[in-house]
């Protein structure tokens, strides 16, 4: 990483990971234009860690205790008060790099941190349109004023205290290997949802049971066009209905004193 003639303030990269090493090497290479790259590995199996090592980035490990609280420890190892977060799957585009240096050579002035448009990448296509573009996240930001805050350790969002500015360009995610990998987890970030919303006296009922996984189709699919994007705009407005249907039913199930994952005890070795 060759930065030293990048005017305006340092910039480190915050990447979290765990067993990304056939992803990770694309999320590095399209962060070369910051000044650190600092990855927090959960005890990957794979060459993750090695991988991150050999394109310059300082690795540390910790235990995964919760989404949220491994990007806040991450930032806060970064040498720069200006981060830029960052998962394994996703990395920086040609426009956004250009928008971001930009922001930087006038010394980010005016702004306490930067959202942008987050483009997937779902089994082949580029989704463009519904609920799952342009899903615009805040991952650049002056961590003395704001960071990954809250207690909710799943669908955690930064926040800062100060103006949030848009720039151009898109964050590529690529969230998904397979079918199988994508259903898998949203039914474990429905339970996380579902235990969150469930500790802090939120409760379903009937008519959310019934109507939240109908409107979330059709805000996606009709309302917001996500049937322009083919086959594929179906199955993902499909499948997103049905998170919200399976964290609406845990809440259900846990309201009523019904567990909603098997103990550890009752597990098969």
């Amino acid at each position: 990483m060759d930065t030293s003639s990048a005017p305006g303030p340092a910039l480190s990269a915050c990447i979290i990971a765990f067993n990304e090493a056939d992803r990770i090497g694309d999320c590095l290479a399209s962060l070369a234009f910051c000044d650190e790259i600092v990855v927090v590995d959960s005890g990957s199996t794979d060459d993750t860690a090695a991988i991150a090592r050999a394109a310059g980035a300082r690795v540390l490990q910790r235990a995964f205790d919760g989404f949220r609280s491994q990007k806040d420890f991450a930032v806060g190892q970064a040498t720069h008060d200006w981060v830029l977060c960052l998962d394994a799957d996703e990395r920086v585009d040609d426009a956004l790099r250009t928008s971001i240096l930009a922001a930087r050579a006038a010394g980010f002035d005016g702004a306490a941190g930067y959202r942008f448009a987050r483009l997937d990448h779902y089994f082949g296509r580029f989704l463009r349109h519904g609920n799952a573009y342009p899903d615009r996240v805040l991952r650049l930001f002056d961590r003395r004023r704001g960071g990954w805050r809250g207690n909710r350790e799943v669908h955690e969002a930064a926040s800062v205290d100060g103006r949030v500015a848009t720039l151009a360009g898109d964050l590529v995610h690529y969230p998904y290997r397979s079918l199988e990998q994508q259903l898998a987890k949203t039914q474990r970030y429905a339970r996380m949802m579902a235990e969150h919303d469930f500790a802090r006296g939120r409760r379903a009922s009937l008519r959310k049971l019934v109507l939240a996984p109908a409107w979330r189709f059709w805000r996606g699919y009709v309302l917001r066009a996500g049937f322009l994007d083919g086959w594929h705009g179906l199955v993902y407005a499909y499948v997103r209905a049905n998170y919200v249907r399976q964290k609406t039913v845990m809440l259900w199930l846990l309201q009523n004193g019904q567990p909603v994952a098997t103990p550890p005890s009752a597990r098969a070795d």
